[in-house]
């Protein structure tokens, strides 16, 4: 058995040694996913877009930044990453349209509702649409509010940020709620 072993293992990493894929990764990678891109064909076609290459961090940072406001209630900072005019599709199913001192001003309303807000960021990622020519950054996270009455809410939201020349143009918000 011995006998059989040794030159059976010799050829095996002969073999593992000498390949003939390319010895780049980024030539490994780009090589499989333009073989899978030709060999898949997919069920549909997206209506806006399926080109998408990497975001900016700095969208990432201005986003964030909003969240922070948000969190710390300061209003003048989250109107600071708004575009003079932003467009937010809430949960419920809410549309609101207003320019930035508007929407800085609605959004001190309700955070004034609230004691304490705690944000935890699961993810993120930044987004350029190549054929549209727009920035994204989405995020995935959960919030904890702690409202005046004593009452606690907390549900796992995942925001579409839209941004345009750095600022905020339109939010949508999609919301899971906890099972109480």
């Amino acid at each position: 058995m011995r006998k059989v072993l040794v030159p059976f293992l010799v050829t095996l990493c002969f073999a593992a040694c000498t390949s003939s894929t390319p010895s780049t990764p980024a030539a490994a990678g780009s090589d499989s996913a333009a073989a899978a891109a030709a060999t898949v064909s997919l069920p549909y076609v997206a209506a806006y877009s399926s080109n998408f290459v990497p975001g900016k961090q700095t969208d990432v940072l201005t986003v964030l930044n909003s969240y922070k406001a948000w969190e710390t209630g300061d209003m003048a900072a989250l109107k600071a990453t708004f575009a003079d005019t932003t467009s937010m599709n809430f949960p419920s199913g809410v549309v609101v349209r207003a320019t930035a001192d508007s929407m800085a001003r609605m959004a001190g309303k309700y955070r004034d509702s609230l004691s304490k807000v705690v944000l935890t960021f699961d993810a993120w990622i930044a987004n350029h649409s190549v054929d549209k020519n727009q920035d994204w950054v989405n995020v995935w996270y959960k919030e904890v509010d702690t409202h005046k009455s004593g009452k606690v809410d907390s549900a796992y939201y995942e925001d579409d940020n839209l941004l345009k020349d750095g600022k905020i143009v339109w939010v949508s918000s999609h919301e899971q709620r906890y099972k109480k």
